[in-house]
């Protein structure tokens, strides 16, 4: 699988030819400068919730592929507002067959609103079951036992977690939270693009590996393959 980051929490995958992006957040992000969202193509938008850092880029990215916005109902109705016609409401504890697998959407402890200031719903995180591999994306959360319930949902390939503190797990605690997703690859995510969550990449990849975990620090606008 394809994985390619477009910085803060924003990476697409493709899975059997289709293209998923999860949470456009690339334009206003000083980091991304080198991303041209022009270039980026999408059958599917993933958001974890409402928040600018996550769906700054939404609109323009969906209307100009024609992708469909998966995420909560309040988050898809709002992208309904703004003039997108394909979304695909879901919630927590839910799960859809798509063409390219099976999604099914788990708790995320944090909070969620919209630009506007409207109800975004709850947040979730997202796990991923297709013939290409497994993985599950936290969206913006906190440590939380709820994650033990995934190793149920699905042997897990990777995960994508959010290592940043302050608004999010830290390191510490995303360690804790590999424990309990029973993945050990992590990809982390939601980190160096504002002063509250600046990390120590290298002091935090050697704090995964005395744990036994392989951490994943792609640069912004690279792929790797997973």
């Amino acid at each position: 699988m394809k994985f390619t980051y477009y910085g803060h929490s924003s990476f697409g995958v493709e899975i059997k030819g289709k293209k998923i992006v999860f949470d456009p957040f690339i334009t206003h992000n000083e980091l991304a400068k080198t991303v041209d969202i022009n270039k980026i193509e999408a059958d599917y938008i993933f958001c974890s919730h409402g928040h600018d850092d996550h769906v700054a880029d939404l609109v323009v990215l969906a209307k100009r592929t024609n992708a469909t916005v998966v995420g909560a109902f309040e988050l898809t109705s709002w992208a309904g507002r703004q003039g997108l016609e394909r979304v695909h409401p879901m919630n927590t504890g839910g799960k859809w067959q798509f063409d390219f697998g099976t999604v099914k959407c788990v708790v995320a402890h944090h909070s969620s609103g919209m630009p506007d200031g409207s109800y975004g719903g709850n947040p979730m995180g997202f796990v991923f079951t297709t013939d290409e591999g497994n993985f599950y994306f936290a969206g913006d959360t906190a440590l939380t036992l709820d994650m033990q319930l995934i190793p149920g949902f699905a042997k897990l390939d990777f995960a994508i977690l959010p290592i940043g503190d302050n608004f999010t797990m830290g390191a510490d605690d995303a360690i804790v939270a590999a424990g309990f997703i029973d993945c050990k690859r992590i990809i982390g995510v939601h980190y160096d693009t504002f002063g509250y969550i600046k990390i120590d990449k290298e002091k935090t990849q050697q704090q995964f590996a005395a744990a036994g975990l392989e951490l994943l620090l792609p640069a912004i606008g690279s792929s790797i393959d997973l």
